[in-house]
């Protein structure tokens, strides 16, 4: 073969490698910005929140992936080991969120709904809380210092509040982390992002932690 036509094949060969590794790059996509869905509300008490920014690792942030599990459009799954929450979309796709999870003695696994959903809410220590983490105030009044953040949504399970929330912080640090009470937590970019998808009712899915729950995604 002539050099000219070597030369052809070997850069063929280079660009058929680069465009496998562009492939694999390329299966999640950052999820486009959810700006719009900011009240003013969330713009004034988002401009200077009295916590330190955090730098989200990029395999935390937002993004939209290929789902291969049969959840229908619409449901959160909670993949408790791989600290990500997912929404599912139609046509095998989810938003993937990097969350906070629950400590593994705290952490609570099993199917429930959206039983209602609020913003800025206040937040109403638990007894449990109060005796472990206390003392705190009787209700601690909505805001970017209130530990639940910019939106809650409430799970319940056969038609009662489980006192497990998903929900914003004032943590953004502990993302991908397991060190929460029980609930799951999500930026509060991120959560408003969420709330602006989800309907009452909607159906959630907590895998349970330490088994394998992230393989069974890819099942």
């Amino acid at each position: 073969m002539p050099r000219s036509g070597v030369q052809w094949v070997r850069l063929g060969a280079l660009l058929g490698m680069l465009g496998l590794m562009l492939g694999g790059c390329m299966q999640a996509t950052l999820s486009p910005s959810s700006n719009a869905n900011l009240t003013s509300r969330d713009r004034q008490l988002l401009a200077h929140p009295p916590y330190a920014q955090a730098t989200i690792p990029e395999s935390y942030r937002r993004h939209i992936v290929d789902y291969t599990r049969r959840e229908t459009p619409g449901t959160i799954l909670v993949d408790t080991d791989a600290r990500y929450l997912y929404y599912v979309l139609p046509n095998g796709k989810a938003i993937r969120y990097g969350v906070t999870v629950g400590e593994e003695a705290l952490a609570w696994s099993g199917v429930a709904s959206v039983g209602r959903m609020a913003e800025w809410p206040d937040w109403i220590p638990t007894r449990e809380i109060q005796e472990r983490l206390g003392p705190y105030p009787a209700r601690v009044r909505g805001g970017a210092a209130n530990p639940l953040g910019a939106r809650a949504l409430y799970l319940y399970e056969g038609g009662k509040d489980t006192l497990y929330r998903i929900h914003g912080t004032n943590q953004p640090e502990y993302i991908g982390q397991a060190i929460s009470s029980g609930c799951i937590r999500m930026t509060n970019e991120d959560v408003i992002d969420l709330y602006g998808r989800v309907r009452t009712g909607a159906p959630v899915v907590v895998l349970p932690p330490s088994q394998g729950a992230l393989s069974r995604l890819r099942s």
